[in-house]
């Protein structure tokens, strides 16, 4: 098994935009997230994809409308 094929891969989408509250249109991660992305381990990374998972359906379910949510 080669040393990337355990690591959990990034979500980014080579669509990089992000808005005022510094989330990623694209990947639906913070600046944070995305600047942390390369220290975390595997089990940083599943909470990171399922934070922005939520991030992207409450996106999808409001149209972009109040994001995030608060």
């Amino acid at each position: 098994m080669s040393e990337t094929e355990g690591t959990v891969q990034s979500p980014c989408v080579r669509n990089c935009c992000l808005n005022v509250e510094d989330i990623c249109l694209g990947c639906f991660r913070t600046i944070d997230e995305i600047m942390h992305w390369s220290e975390a381990d595997n089990h940083e990374r599943n909470n990171i994809l399922l934070n922005a998972g939520k991030r992207r359906a409450d996106y999808q379910l409001n149209r972009g409308k109040n994001f995030p949510p608060g």
